[in-house]
């Protein structure tokens, strides 16, 4: 898996959930993940999950760490899991991270499906989904808590730099894909 973290900063509106994106925009080729820091306001002409259309659910946020995660040859349960895998490994590297200031108050990080909230304070949205040639998913996370339709946690609130979470978490889900998928080729079959 290929990371990069964009510098250039630019707002998520849910265009970017599109096949090659990585490719095409960023020249990264192949199973990717990529970072970048920017507003998120996703009209509902590009919204993809049915329960927040349902809802008219408004999703913005005036600085957001978006990622976006492209898998190829694979079906809409495997970029689910991968999706909740990965809101595991941010919860676990947040809690880890800013754990002199969550010990200090005895808070704990919780997920819920691909949600990370800090009691009712929500610090992330997701969504994945299946292109023609790959699954992709859109996570972000709160840097600040201004503009956001709901009660939200940040980086910010974390006292986080939104480059280096970027930057480490790409590292870890690297590392973990690249062990999964050699674990699929150790194994002998059975008859």
């Amino acid at each position: 898996m290929k990371a990069l973290f964009i510098d250039k900063q630019f707002v998520y509106d849910g265009s970017q959930l599109r096949s090659l994106f990585a490719y095409l925009e960023h020249g990264v080729l192949g199973t990717s993940v990529v970072a970048w820091r920017g507003p998120c306001n996703i009209p509902f002409s590009h919204m993809v999950d049915g329960e927040d259309l349902l809802a008219m659910a408004k999703i913005e946020g005036n600085e957001m760490l978006h990622f976006i995660i492209e898998v190829f040859d694979r079906g809409l349960f495997s970029g689910v899991v991968l999706q909740r895998l990965f809101a595991s490994i941010v919860r676990d590297y947040l809690q880890d991270a800013a754990s002199s200031l969550l010990q200090g108050q005895e808070k704990i990080l919780n997920r819920f499906g691909d949600d990370i909230f800090l009691d009712d304070q929500k610090l992330s949205i997701s969504i994945a989904t299946k292109s023609p040639v790959s699954v992709m998913i859109h996570f972000a996370m709160n840097i600040t808590n201004d503009g956001t339709p709901v009660k939200t946690l940040s980086l910010q609130d974390l006292m986080l730099d939104p480059k280096k979470v970027a930057n480490d978490l790409m590292s870890i889900l690297a590392k973990e894909y690249f062990e999964i998928f050699e674990a699929t080729q150790k194994v002998r079959p059975i008859a």
